[in-house]
């Protein structure tokens, strides 16, 4: 695959338009099909409620969260094993690739750039096609001939992407086929992004979620389908017309058509029948839908669908078994097995893939995302309590406030002066040893060092000076 045939295959994108023909609602019709294994996949998101409000449950989620871009910190900087520590990281507020990230792929309209994708419908519309199809891939745009800094990223349905194997270099590249079937266009690696989920059959492919439970999917679909055509048909069950004579020329179609405008559909339902001679009714032999038991049969399956995507029952609106601890906790296993993990797949195909192509200012820096975890104010709570409890033991072992601050993951705070439990002693008064054991004699008088406990200005003072005078008195008189 050369350069020189890419080039020829698609136009310059210098002047802002998309690097390869994108096609539209229509463009199913250009495809192969349901040969495709890859677009059933992604039929399959419009024809089933269930997979539809699910998958769009986890896109949403994945592409609402916030990216950021780091400086890496130095290895083993970090306080905490785990995403959610302390983070010594330095985030980069300007950088190309945020940029891209932000606004991935524009048009020139009348010399204006406007906005096609932005960064939520990127991150959404990917998601869905990862659970559908296991794939994604996005297109990197580039002035081409002038500078390989990607300037955009546009996202192309993976069913028109095929790889081409390269025995000695594991990928020569993709090519892309056109909606209308016939234009193939050659990519390079570094022209395609590309994230999936692992196929054990294909290392060049993907395996999504929806791909396992496609038959409980289409067995649903069935499902709903006899009961539009059991109402459609009269809301009775099929059964036979018996004639004892064969048909003349005609008889046949009269018959069948007198039957139909008589006693098909809903408005015509139980209608009595009036039958010529030699005609006889014969209904089916089943009881009609009960047998079919169509509510469980639904049900179990869109238990299926839901179990292979990892979203529990609260998560999709079903409030048949629903409290408020094990609403919250369903919240939290969502965002934490089924959100996170996601992301965590994102951040791997952004370091590694995005960013390489940013030359040496994609050097040294990082995207990370904000961690998707529910509101919960009782483990906020807890985790302020138990953050400030360690920060007192560590100052008071005498580590500096401020490491331990870091250390911890509060905020830095500023210091006042500390209230001490002994009182206050006046300014410039500075307490004697007495000279004798019961401080008469010398040193600080006995009255000094009771007023210095009982506080300087305690307005009780006065009063025990009296009394202290009275008794000084009395036993001075008996002495």
């Amino acid at each position: 695959m050369r350069s020189g045939l890419r080039r020829a295959a698609r136009p310059s994108n210098a002047g802002g338009r998309r690097p390869v023909r994108i096609g539209g609602a229509s463009s199913m019709a250009g495809m192969a099909g349901g040969g495709n294994a890859d677009l059933a996949r992604l039929r399959a998101y419009n024809t089933n409620g269930t997979n539809h409000s699910n998958v769009a449950l986890i896109a949403s989620s994945v592409a609402s969260q916030d990216w950021r871009l780091y400086r890496s910190a130095p290895q083993g900087a970090r306080y905490s094993t785990s995403d959610q520590g302390s983070d010594p990281r330095k985030q980069v507020f300007t950088h190309a690739a945020l940029n891209v990230l932000e606004s991935p792929a524009s048009i020139l309209v009348d010399g204006v750039r406007w906005p096609v994708w932005d960064r939520f419908g990127l991150f959404e519309i990917s998601q869905i096609w990862l659970e559908q199809t296991g794939k994604s891939f996005w297109i990197v745009d580039t002035a081409e001939g002038r500078s390989p800094v990607p300037l955009g990223l546009w996202p192309v349905r993976p069913d028109r992407m095929t790889p081409v194997p390269d025995p000695d270099s594991y990928l020569a590249g993709w090519v892309y086929t056109a909606p209308d079937g016939r234009e193939r266009i050659p990519l390079l690696p570094t022209e395609v992004i590309w994230n999936r989920y692992p196929d054990p059959e294909d290392v060049y492919g993907g395996s999504g979620p929806i791909g396992a439970v496609l038959n409980d999917i289409e067995a649903a679909d069935f499902a709903g389908q006899y009961n539009r055509n059991y109402f459609i048909s009269g809301a009775e069950p099929g059964g036979v017309l018996q004639v004892d004579h064969e048909f003349e020329d005609g008889e046949y179609d009269d018959l069948v058509n007198s039957w139909r405008e008589t006693h098909r559909g809903v408005a015509r339902a139980h209608r009595i029948a009036v039958l010529e001679m030699g005609v006889t009714y014969v209904p089916n032999t089943h009881s009609n839908m009960r047998d079919m038991d169509f509510a469980n049969l639904r049900t179990m399956m869109r238990d299926t669908i839901r179990e292979s995507v990892g979203v529990g029952k609260t998560m999709t609106g079903v409030s048949d078994d629903v409290n408020r601890a094990n609403a919250q906790t369903s919240q939290e296993v969502f965002a934490a097995w089924t959100v996170d993990p996601r992301l965590r797949r994102w951040r791997n195909v952004l370091n590694t893939q995005l960013l390489r192509l940013y030359g040496g200012t994609g050097t040294g820096v990082e995207f990370d995302y904000i961690y998707p975890m529910p509101t919960n104010r009782e483990e906020d709570n807890l985790e302020l309590t138990t953050k400030s409890q360690a920060a007192l033991t560590l100052v008071n072992a005498g580590y500096d406030p401020a490491d331990v601050l870091v250390t911890v993951g509060l905020p830095k705070m500023g210091v006042v002066e500390r209230a001490s439990q002994a009182p206050a002693l006046p300014p410039g008064w500075v307490p004697e040893a007495p000279a004798g054991g019961d401080g008469a004699g010398g040193g600080v008088p006995v009255d000094a060092l009771l007023r210095a406990a009982a506080g300087w200005n305690s307005p009780a003072w006065d009063e025990l000076s009296r009394r202290s005078a009275a008794w000084n008195s009395l036993t001075g008189a008996r002495s």
